[in-house]
């Protein structure tokens, strides 16, 4: 299978040398947009800005130019892109003159809204919009990449309402240290890696003020809650919070000391602001641009999220970490499947 990586961050370069050291007979391109880092790659034969020290496997092609040189020969597509340049993507895939392979985001969050009154779209909806000709997917579920990248055994989610695409993607990747599972709910794996991002931060606030494992363990547990009560209200199947997507990517992204999103709450616990956070980390935090847009959403839904909206709070500045764990305290008791 010839597959082809649209960008080499982090999570691009992890996915292109797991496809390419999968054991399967796989021709892996890994695209750059920056020509000077494409050529740096193919001299040290690793990433040296995000994935340190992890060398590429042979296996692996490193290119830069053309976008549609790049896929032109493709048989599948990963777009390694963060979620706010997903639909600029599209835009471009959209419009090759030849249709474009089948392919899958690596990217999780929400795109914020682009007009007054708009809700902010998932990754399936911005491609609904854009490029409803592409078949398209998601890849999601409890992994970091320095991990995935090193080949330490990692559990995936492809995700389609394509059968077909569901199974290319599962040839794609699974291998000795990879398992992909298909699902066709892709409503709910995309609610499940947009707002554990969220819910991390919240947990990073928690254990910086140093709360407590029980006051983790509860974070967690009703965070979970509310990113169900959000995708069922999208459509979203209420088994899929209990898999990988869900659950799981909640459990890692929360408490795994790699989680950029848990160091945010972490450092904003301490009294960094914002800005210093953000700074400190040197790779993009989704939960921080995302975390405004779930809760609008959650809003217009009629869903209530207090974790989620704790999050906003303590981010805009409104509320101190301190504050908003005390108010999600004092609200008034309910049931707990409620």
């Amino acid at each position: 299978m010839r597959i082809c990586v649209l960008g080499a961050g982090a999570w691009g370069t992890a996915m292109a040398m797991a496809a390419a050291a999968g054991g399967a007979a796989h021709e892996v391109r890994l695209w750059a947009r920056d020509p000077a880092q494409a050529a740096a790659m193919a001299q040290a034969r690793e990433n040296t800005r995000y994935l340190r020290g992890i060398a590429l496997p042979p296996a692996l092609h490193v290119v830069s130019g053309a976008v549609a040189d790049a896929v032109a020969d493709a048989d599948l597509l990963i777009l390694g892109a963060p979620m706010s340049a997903l639909r600029s993507t599209l835009q471009a895939l959209q419009a090759l003159p030849s249709p474009a392979a089948p392919l899958a985001w690596l990217c999780k969050g929400v795109e914020p809204a682009h007009a007054e009154g708009a809700q902010g779209l998932l990754a399936h909806e911005v491609q609904a919009q854009v490029a409803p000709q592409l078949r398209c997917g998601v890849l999601s579920g409890p992994s970091f990449a320095q991990e995935v990248a090193r080949g330490q055994p990692t559990a995936l989610v492809a995700a389609s309402p394509d059968a077909a695409l569901r199974a290319l993607l599962v040839q794609a990747f699974h291998g000795p240290s990879l398992r992909v599972y298909a699902n066709e709910d892709i409503v709910g794996v995309e609610v499940g890696g947009a707002v554990k991002n969220v819910l991390a931060i919240a947990t990073g606030l928690a254990d910086g003020l140093q709360l407590g494992l029980n006051a983790r363990a509860a974070l967690i547990t009703r965070g979970l809650a509310e990113m169900t009560r959000f995708g069922l209200a999208l459509g979203a199947r209420p088994e899929t919070f209990m898999g990988l997507s869900g659950l799981g990517d909640l459990v890692l992204t929360a408490t795994g000391d790699l989680s950029r999103n848990r160091r945010v709450g972490l450092l904003l616990a301490e009294g960094r602001t914002l800005a210093q956070a953000v700074e400190s980390l040197g790779h993009v935090a989704e939960g921080v641009y995302c975390a405004r847009t779930v809760v609008q959403r959650a809003r217009h839904l009629g869903v209530d999220m207090p974790i989620a909206e704790g999050v906003v709070a303590v981010l805009d500045g409104r509320l101190a970490p301190a504050d908003a764990v005390r108010l999600l305290m004092e609200r008034e008791p309910g049931a707990e499947l409620g």
